[in-house]
């Protein structure tokens, strides 16, 4: 027989009655703009018979609708706005593929469905497994607090975690009834994710809720056997506390106190977890017997602690005084425990209706008070302390909209998680990349990674990662590793691990490989750079190797890596640009430029000031140039410029001084693209990243054949600065070839063939 679950008010037909349920709420003080609501609830309502109804394996109509207003409850007992309630109504509705979200969108506005939105995020947690693990990705108990962290880090919004609680609040209260596998899986991902999730909120409410349902479900005879101890004692110790009660209150009142006392509620999973932890029976946990003592001001917390002291006798090493000195997460209240009436141990807590109240609702609640799990992660601890930040201006403002962004500013994740196909967490630094995560699974994996994808689309290797991506190999046993993803500038690897995997790999290498895959790497950085290959005989030396065979072996092996082989290609085009400054005609006792100053007009040529007129900042200039060996510097009024215009036409180039001191040295670069919209965007923006000035571009397009030649003047401190920025700019997409112009050589600037 098929049955719905009657919590919520109905009307004649057994509908849920809104405006009643609304009634309600409004009590609460949780309604403002009640035709909203009522809105969310009949398109919830609307959309949970739209796929049909969901009939449990007890025979229970499940209603996304009844879930969304169950979660609204919670919700306003958690004192959330407006836009959290009305994503809580709809969230059930959208995660089961009933409702859009670009309905909610439209309907609710941008900020609701981007909560609903950051919890179907969250959810992917629920598809994890929280078991076993491969040895690789560490024992389980890292498994799961990756888990938790993940889960955190995917958080941009405090109401979306509290949504979130709320959501599994309401799966483990409906899981009674469901089959041993599920119930038990529920219970484990509560357990292990969203309890502690709640008590590091400090929302105690909720987190006794959530820790025994859950201890319920993976521990049953424990549970029942604790249960019943306390059901058979029950009226015994209403009855003992009552007393304790009656008794305290006398003593306040004759002291002037005016206290709320009453008997704490026991919780199962905080009674057996003690038990365990001290190797104690029943009888001997204190807060067996306990009460709670509420008074409204600080003063008389201490004044209500004389009292307890005064009428019974103090059990040693059972006193914290949290308001003295406060938890570091602001928690505040008075904890001891004395020998009572009949000689039974009574635990007593004291603190203001505040200071409760702060501790319920998870503003400066106790998220390490008794917690099991230690703090470590400083990341994890700061955006856990964000996200009670907001909580507390919430509870100051009364209003959330804006605090997210203003406190996202100052909060930077130094860990990102990311999931594997087979559900479990990985810890990685930020910008790491699908090879970075190869070779943390195994690295054997990286070795072999052919390409890579996310979210089931494919991404390349040098793909920046997120927090929550699912990410899945593409493995090929014919694939090996390559030198580019050791270059910096390409971006295939940010972690050490996985740069020293890929090391100790061409290490290892047989000298017929490494020399040829060496030879093809050094021919990549002559060509590119326009350098002639038959400086490699200069190059060896510098690098430590005794002629270009070694060379080649000692970059086929890592052991020279791309910006060690820059720098030396770096010295040798310095020298040779020095020497060929004395074959310039007329112009033997050529002066190096200064330092100090920059001439601008002659792109990537040499330039030296002349001798014969000794040029000086401020002077009107112009360059002699001779044909692949740099350009002189003159005063434009110099006699040899004079005689050189009549003579050879076109021998003369304008120049002037620059504006600031030389930052670096010029070199042209031509780049060949496939043309698209935004490509010269990607490409500025890889020279603001990089910090680097183009003192001149030019861009020509092939609108036939949709290619474009771009021609750049730019400023750099050496080869190896310019080769990171050619990797950089190769990585973009639609990008051909990058290659630096050498001086005034001739170079085809027709577009290379695909």
């Amino acid at each position: 027989m098929v049955t719905v679950r009657d919590r919520h008010p109905k009307d004649d037909a057994g509908r849920v009655d809104i405006a009643l349920w609304l009634d309600g709420l409004d009590a609460r003080g949780a309604v403002r703009d009640r035709a909203r609501l009522t809105a969310a609830c009949e398109l919830a309502e609307a959309a949970s018979w739209r796929a049909g109804s969901w009939v449990r394996s007890d025979g229970i109509l499940v209603s996304s609708f009844e879930t969304g207003l169950e979660m609204a409850d919670i919700l306003a007992d958690l004192r959330v706005d407006e836009d959290g309630l009305v994503a809580g109504i709809l969230y059930r509705a959208v995660r089961e593929e009933r409702l859009g979200l670009d309905e909610v969108r439209r309907e609710f506005g941008e900020v609701t469905a981007g909560l609903v939105e950051g919890v179907l995020r969250m959810a992917a947690v629920s598809a994890l497994k929280l078991g076993t693990v491969p040895k690789s990705l560490g024992d389980p108990e890292d498994q799961i607090e990756n888990v938790r962290k993940m889960l955190v880090a995917l958080v941009d919004d405090v109401r979306v975690a509290l949504i979130k609680l709320a959501e599994r609040t309401c799966a483990i209260r409906a899981a009674k009834n469901d089959p041993q596998p599920r119930r038990e899986r529920i219970a484990r991902e509560v357990a292990d994710v969203y309890a502690p999730l709640a008590h590091r909120l400090g929302i105690g409410q909720l987190r006794w809720e959530l820790e025994d349902l859950s201890f319920r479900y993976l521990e049953p005879e424990a549970y029942k056997r604790i249960a019943t101890l306390l059901q058979e004692r029950r009226e015994a110790r209403q009855q003992y506390v009552d007393e304790v009660v009656r008794a305290l209150a006398l003593e306040l009142d004759a002291a002037g106190v005016h206290a709320s006392i009453s008997g704490r509620p026991k919780h199962i999973y905080s009674i057996w977890r003690k038990m365990r932890a001290k190797g104690i029976g029943f009888s001997e946990v204190y807060d067996v017997h306990a009460v709670r003592v509420l008074v409204d001001e600080l003063k008389d917390c201490y004044a209500a602690l004389g009292v307890v002291h005064g009428l019974w006798r103090h059990i040693p090493h059972e006193f914290d005084d949290y308001i003295a000195m406060p938890k570091e997460n602001g928690y505040r209240s008075i904890h001891t425990a004395v020998i009572g009436p009949e000689g039974r141990n009574v635990e007593v807590q004291i603190r203001t209706h505040e200071m409760h109240a702060e501790a319920e609702l998870g503003v400066c609640a106790h998220w390490a008070y008794k917690g099991a799990d230690a703090a470590g992660d400083p990341s994890y601890e700061e955006k856990v302390a964000w996200l009670r930040q907001v909580l507390e201006w919430q509870e100051e403002l009364g209003d959330l909209d804006g605090l997210g962004d203003v406190l996202r500013r100052d909060f930077h994740q130094d860990r990102i998680y990311v999931l594997t196909p087979d559900g479990h967490v990985v810890d990685l630094a930020p910008d790491a990349t699908p090879l970075d995560y190869a070779y943390r699974i195994h690295t054997e994996v990286g070795h072999h990674c052919r390409a890579a994808r996310v979210g089931g689309a494919l991404v390349p290797l040098n793909h920046r990662l997120e927090t929550g991506d699912a990410v899945e190999i593409v493995t090929d046993d014919a694939v090996e590793p390559s030198l580019a993803w050791l270059a910096p500038g390409m971006g295939y690897v940010t972690t050490s691990r996985a740069r020293a995997k890929i090391q100790a790999y061409f290490r290892d290498r047989d000298a017929t490989a490494a020399e040829r895959d060496g030879r093809a790497a050094v021919t990549r950085e002559l060509v590119r750079m326009g350098i002639d290959g038959a400086l490699l005989a200069e190059i060896a030396p510098r690098l430590g190797v005794p002629d270009a065979l070694a060379l080649y072996r000692a970059v086929g092996r890592a052991r020279i890596t791309q910006a060690e082989l820059l720098r030396a290609l770096d010295g040798v085009v310095s020298s040779t640009r020095a020497g060929q400054m004395q074959l310039l005609p007329g112009t033997a006792d050529a002066q190096p430029l200064p330092d100090a100053t920059r001439v601008v007009g002659a792109g990537a040529l040499p330039v030296w000031i002349a001798d014969c007129c000794v040029p000086r900042p401020g002077d009107a200039i112009v360059g002699i140039v001779a044909l692949g060996h740099g350009v002189s510097v003159h005063r434009s009024d110099c006699r040899r410029v004079l005689e050189l215009e009549r003579e050879e036409d076109g021998a003369v180039i304008r120049l002037r001084w620059g504006d600031a001191p030389a930052r670096g040295v010029s070199h042209d670069l031509r780049i060949h693209a496939y043309d698209r919209p935004g490509l010269l965007h990607e490409i500025s923006s890889v020279f603001a990243a990089e910090e680097i000035d183009v003192t001149a571009t030019s861009v020509r397009t092939d609108r036939a054949r949709s290619t474009a030649t771009m021609e750049l003047t730019v400023e750099v401190n050496g080869l190896e600065t310019l080769g990171r920025l050619m990797d950089r700019i190769e990585a973009i997409a639609n990008i051909v070839d990058v290659r630096r112009v050498p001086g005034a050589e001739a170079v085809d600037a027709s577009f290379p063939p695909a």
